[in-house]
């Protein structure tokens, strides 16, 4: 019962507060991670990856550790202390109103036309060169990035809560922060961030199935199942396939495809379907939102049969 109201409690809080502005826990962990990285990170190394795994398990393994005896405690001691501490951990994990807020503003600015202000907009929630992109091209970025991180950022941490309380939406979203800092395939990240790139692949497998699932049943059923089937094993990352795949099949859209990184043209696949446009981006939000809240239904079912 416990994990069931935390979960409805946190999800309130996040749409009624959104990220705290000040304070906000993942400011000290980036900070503690950096300085770490700054130590173990010897890409000269025979085993330049052993270095990866010791910065993962240092920074990880504690926090699993106190997260657990908290958590035990919590809920050995009576009064409302574990759905308190349950609801905050919840809040501090997930980002759906946050995700909301950066999306909202490229839809308005491209239905008012002001195509500038999109790409401005947009540059803010995806790593793609922005300064060029066209109309069409905005509104798929903004859609990929509303898909995508309605998994990363909403159904995993709800799905690691209903499955193992504090100490599994702790370790998810921390393990989640250490692969958008190290996870990327340069000189620098490519062995020293292999660890913390496969943990967070390992973590979000099954809830990027369940967000790829959920779209599928709210949008056009046979074209998310046949994009998600023929498209999905394109992608390089295992889970953002599916997401992309099924969700672009749900509304019928031309997603994927190539996108300049860093001043480089990177190749990439694509969906079939229309190209995308302004007006795709509400529905966009609105397939998201009906995922959401179907995900927050079946996970607070799952918490309380657990």
């Amino acid at each position: 019962m416990v994990i069931a109201a935390a979960l409805l409690l946190g999800m309130l809080l996040d749409r009624l507060l959104g990220e705290p502005r000040r304070l906000h826990p993942l400011v000290g962990f980036g900070r503690l991670a950096s300085g770490l990285e700054r130590k173990l990170n010897r890409t000269d190394a025979k085993y330049p990856k052993v270095y990866g795994i010791l910065a993962v398990a240092l920074l990880l393994v504690p926090v699993w550790l106190a997260g657990n005896l908290l958590w035990d405690r919590a809920l050995q001691v009576q009064g409302p202390w574990a759905l308190i501490l349950g609801a905050g951990s919840v809040y501090f994990a997930v980002g759906w109103k946050a995700l909301s807020d950066h999306i909202a503003p490229v839809a308005r600015a491209l239905e008012r036309g002001n195509l500038a202000g999109a790409r401005t907009a947009v540059g803010r929630i995806v790593s793609r060169d922005c300064d060029n992109l066209d109309e069409a091209q905005t509104a798929r970025a903004a859609i990929e990035s509303l898909l995508e991180n309605t998994s990363d950022a909403v159904v995993a941490p709800l799905f690691w809560f209903a499955i193992a309380g504090l100490p599994g939406v702790l370790i998810y979203r921390l393990s989640n922060t250490l692969d958008a800092m190290w996870g990327y395939r340069n000189r620098r990240y490519r062995a020293f961030g292999w660890a913390a790139a496969r943990l967070d692949d390992l973590l979000n497998f099954i809830p990027a199935r369940i967000t790829a699932t959920a779209f599928t049943l709210f949008g056009n059923r046979p074209e998310a199942l046949q994009q998600w089937r023929s498209c999905a094993g394109h992608w390089a990352s295992p889970n953002a396939g599916p997401v992309i795949a099924a969700g672009a099949g749900a509304l019928e859209l031309r997603l994927g495809g190539g996108a300049s990184y860093h001043g480089q043209w990177q190749e990439k696949p694509a969906t079939a379907g229309r190209v995308a446009t302004a007006a795709d981006i509400p529905r966009a939000q609105a397939l998201a939102a009906r995922a959401v809240a179907a995900t927050l239904v079946l996970m607070m079912l799952l918490g309380f049969c657990l």
